[in-house]
């Protein structure tokens, strides 16, 4: 809290996002004015006057972005700070505080704030700093979904309405099962991996040799004949 904070500025909405925002500022006024800012940037917002109701809302709700005040009653927004990111808590947090002096930004940012603001501050400051938090946000959730889709595509593809899961085996062409051999099996999904790659006949019997499987390039001729015939329109891929 700071009795001279004042926010300069009208907010000029450039960018608008989706998310929930936490207002964590024990002057009233403030935070009702930061709330109508975070508002007109699409943002739904929630407002605690100390931390104790900070961290309770944190526990029902998840929130993109946090606009933490550090001289709060009772428990400081430095202490709630640490107990959030003790318990992994990755909300983006802007610290907003009068503590304008090197030490204090350097203790916000170790302790795991994202960004730091000094009050007086221009809310044009303000919005540009939670915008480029909250697009921190969308492109951390971009990274992960790619993970994630990553991830799956090591364990199945798709390909014009074939699907093949190299883990348990299967094989379906338009929602049908299509029941292949073993050597079948590793030939289509090596053909699958190379990923339009043209193959030469050493590679794909390296790719289905075992060690009770004596592979030829007749042999991958004959495999290759096989899955044209059970995959019929599909075949052309091969």
């Amino acid at each position: 809290m700071n009795a001279t904070t004042t926010l300069v500025g009208q907010s000029v909405n450039t960018n608008s996002f989706s998310g929930h925002a936490l207002v964590v500022e024990d002057d009233h006024s403030i935070a009702n004015l930061l709330k109508i800012h975070l508002t007109d940037l699409g943002l739904k917002v929630d407002l605690a006057f100390d931390a104790e109701s900070a961290f309770s809302l944190m526990q029902t709700s998840k929130y993109s972005v946090c606009l933490l005040d550090w001289m709060l009653p009772g428990i400081q927004g430095i202490d709630l700070l640490k107990k959030m990111r003790a318990q992994n808590n990755q909300i983006k947090v802007l610290m907003l505080t009068a503590k304008a002096d090197p030490d204090s930004i350097v203790l916000a940012l170790e302790t795991g704030a994202d960004d730091y603001l000094s009050k007086p501050f221009d809310s044009k400051v303000l919005l540009a700093r939670v915008r480029n938090l909250l697009r921190r946000t969308e492109l951390q959730n971009q990274i992960q979904e790619q993970r994630k889709a990553s991830a799956q595509s090591e364990d199945e593809m798709t390909l014009d309405g074939l699907n093949i899961h190299f883990l348990k085996y299967i094989i379906r062409y338009k929602g049908d099962d299509v029941h292949l051999t073993p050597s079948e099996f590793k030939l289509l999904a090596s053909l699958f991996k190379a990923d339009g790659l043209v193959m030469t006949r050493d590679q794909l019997i390296a790719q289905i040799q075992g060690d009770e499987v004596n592979v030829t390039g007749r042999t991958i001729d004959t495999h290759v004949f096989a899955l044209r015939k059970k995959l019929g329109a599909w075949s052309s891929h091969i």
